[in-house]
């Protein structure tokens, strides 16, 4: 058996009893079990996985402890895997991050229970958690610089779209501006990569390269190498709304049903007539071989949102210089409506975001069958049906607890408007032909079966 004992970094120098009982109590308690699994996905970060199961399996012998000690506390690592060391020694990002996960699972197992959430359904006290775990995690920098970018887009894409997601990544750097993703690999650690070279040429000091994650993803993505900070929300919808509160622009790169949610978010927020007056730039943006995915994501939001949905979001292709200097000369538009509004600079609290894309939604095959997924209804209640469609394919797709739903029980079914079921079938279609469902050269199994038409196919 081979172990290592890591000196505490970051803000979790000093534990009081009681976290440390939390976590140590018992090897089967909830806490402990997410936070040894999320330890171990920290431990690959900087794998090409999209697959929990190939971290998860090879590893029952991997295990956490907490050791105390008057100066602090130490993290134990039992059997950890051996691709996380270099030349015995531990390598400092992932040492980091494994007590970043430490900080943010404490901060919400002992403040944040599941059942306090369930308890309390107030907008406003979601809103405030949100901050509090990002200003507990010391992600709120108070710069007043307006410049992070959040970079959305997929984590199976092929070679011609993570170029160019460098590419962007490198013009936004070189304006000195500074980069959000989910933290996986893909069009997430793309955008941070070509940053980190910019950064490195206009000697600016402050990079940041934001990893915003959560238990059920991080697994199936683990963090890139390039990430600097961590933090892991509780959960998508926190993890969603923490993206957009942060953000000062958001660019979207091809993807598949992830990035489709995330696209369907932000869309669904800004539908709200309260939120007619935000300034928050929205570019869609690949390679010129990637044209065809925007004109069927776009296509798709036309028919079934709208005109006014398809106008908070601009379509740049193939130029990636055109859309870093968009971003910038927006960045005096996002200055003046914080400054106008008195909003802060680096915590969009003006955003109004209703419970339907605050509340947890947790997809299985009665929540997936009972979407509302007609037209009759206002567009951003069908944008939030929308979004839970993608958001439990997501989970169909990588996360360990859907995808154990979808081996027992077979595809999710899902039921709807014909006509929308019809659009909504086209561009998952689309998704899979352009391998946008899993990793290239994984064959992708799909977790999900329109209006019973679609050919099932059903997990070995």
């Amino acid at each position: 058996m081979k172990s290592i004992q890591l000196n505490p970094v970051g803000a979790m120098s000093q534990l009081s009893q009681l976290e440390v009982d939390m976590l140590n109590q018992s090897a089967d308690s909830e806490l402990y079990q997410l936070f040894r699994d999320c330890c171990l996905a920290v431990l690959y970060s900087g794998a090409e996985i999209d697959n929990s199961d190939d971290i998860f399996s090879p590893h029952h012998d991997f295990d956490v402890n907490l050791i105390i000690r008057e100066r602090g506390v130490k993290v134990e690592l039992v059997n950890p895997p051996p691709h996380a060391f270099v030349d015995g020694q531990l390598i400092k990002g992932v040492h980091e991050h494994i007590f970043a996960v430490l900080r943010d699972l404490l901060h919400m197992g002992t403040k944040y229970s599941a059942d306090s959430f369930r308890e309390n359904l107030d907008s406003s006290f979601i809103t405030h958690s949100v901050f509090d775990m990002l200003r507990h995690a010391q992600a709120i920098k108070n710069t007043g610089e307006l410049n992070l970018v959040v970079c959305w887009g997929g984590h199976s894409i092929g070679n011609v779209e993570y170029q160019y997601t460098k590419e962007v990544g490198y013009q936004l750097g070189l304006r000195e501006l500074n980069i959000c993703t989910g933290c996986g690999p893909g069009a997430m650690k793309g955008p941070m990569k070509g940053a980190t070279i910019a950064h490195a040429k206009q000697r600016y000091k402050n990079g940041r390269y934001l990893g915003l994650t959560e238990p059920g993803i991080i697994a199936a993505e683990p963090p890139n190498a390039i990430v600097n900070e961590l933090v892991i929300m509780p959960d998508i919808e926190k993890r969603l709304e923490a993206f957009l509160r942060l953000s000062h622009a958001i660019v979207i790169f091809p993807g598949g049903a992830g990035t489709a949610e995330e696209l369907l978010y932000i869309i669904g927020v800004l539908l709200d007539p309260q939120n007619s007056k935000q300034i928050l730039p929205i570019i869609l943006t690949g390679p010129e071989e990637s044209k065809a995915y925007f004109e069927a994501i776009d296509h798709f939001i036309g028919k079934t949102l709208g005109s006014e949905a398809q106008s908070l979001y601009t379509i740049i292709v193939g130029d990636a210089a055109k859309v870093a200097s968009m971003v910038k000369q927006k960045q005096s538009s996002v200055r003046e409506y914080r400054k106008t509004t008195g909003d802060s600079y680096d915590f969009n609290w003006s955003l109004k975001i209703s419970s339907d894309f605050q509340l947890p939604f947790i997809p299985d095959h009665e929540t997936m069958s009972t979407l509302k997924l007609y037209f009759k209804q206002p567009k951003a209640e069908l944008a939030a049906a929308l979004r839970k469609v993608f958001s439990g394919i997501v989970s169909g797709n990588v996360k360990s607890d859907g995808v154990q739903l979808i081996r027992e029980h077979g595809p999710f079914k899902l039921n709807g408007d014909n006509k929308l079921m019809s659009m909504m079938d086209e561009l998952l279609t689309s998704f899979v032909e352009q391998q946008r469902m899993k990793l290239p050269g994984t064959k992708y199994i799909p977790c999900y079966v329109i209006n019973n038409t679609s050919i099932i196919i059903r997990p070995n």
